[in-house]
């Protein structure tokens, strides 16, 4: 009974001799310092490979990807002010051409009957010279009256006047449509001589008159809208 109770005891003082060693060696100061240098240097080596890699692979693919699109944005943008450039320079010469056929058309419309009208001034120079073939004096009636010498009863100064007032109603309505059409009529007489308006036929020496100056007119000049249709045929002061 007694060596039983000994044995019991010699027992379970060396379970607890053993037990109190091993808590002893596990909860020792370089125990514990061996495990968290272990655990740190195997986190230490694990962790930036793990994170250089997911960095590596989430990093470079953005980067990329925003540099690319950065690039093909810029080149959009600049072919985008390259076609409105374009833009503008063809609506500007569209204006431009729309002005210009608008203006040809309108002069081809004031000016077409040039020719035509050409012709007419030579009919209007007729009717003038007629005119003028006649003097004042003859258009006044006679002082004694001439006796009637015709089967109608009248006498060759009413013919005579007859005829000139409607030779002077044809010349006048002649200028009369030519100026419905832009055609006018001038007289240069007092005027400096200038050339693209006149034609010198002459000169002579006036006393009176500037020399240079314009002191008779052969034949009148007419212009058609802003444009010279004749130039006048006159004779020019000459200078002394």
């Amino acid at each position: 009974m007694n060596s039983t109770r000994n044995l019991i005891r010699s027992c379970s003082g060396s379970l607890t001799v053993q037990h109190l060693a091993r808590r002893t060696v596990v909860n020792s100061p370089c125990t514990q310092f061996l495990a968290v240098g272990s655990r740190r240097f195997y986190s230490e080596d694990a962790k930036p490979s793990e994170q250089g890699g997911e960095g590596e692979s989430t990093d470079a693919g953005p980067s990329e990807d925003g540099s690319e699109f950065s690039k093909q944005l810029a080149a959009k943008e600049e072919e985008l002010a390259n076609l409105k450039s374009r833009l503008r320079y063809l609506q500007a010469d569209f204006i431009n051409l729309q002005r210009n056929s608008a203006r040809e058309k309108e002069q081809t419309k004031d000016y077409a009957i040039t020719k035509f009208a050409s012709d007419l001034l030579e009919t209007a120079d007729v009717l003038s010279l007629a005119l003028k073939s006649v003097p004042p004096e003859a258009l006044k009636p006679p002082s004694p009256p001439i006796s009637t010498s015709t089967p109608e009863g009248k006498s060759a100064h009413a013919y005579l006047t007859e005829l000139h007032t409607g030779v002077e109603m044809t010349h006048r309505l002649l200028l009369q449509t030519l100026f419905k059409y832009h055609v006018k009529p001038y007289d240069p007489i007092g005027e400096k001589f200038d050339p693209n308006k006149h034609e010198a036929m002459f000169q002579a020496p006036i006393p009176d008159k500037e020399p240079g100056t314009v002191f008779d007119c052969q034949k009148i000049g007419y212009t058609i809208k802003d444009r010279v249709l004749r130039a006048a045929k006159v004779g020019v002061v000459q200078d002394r």
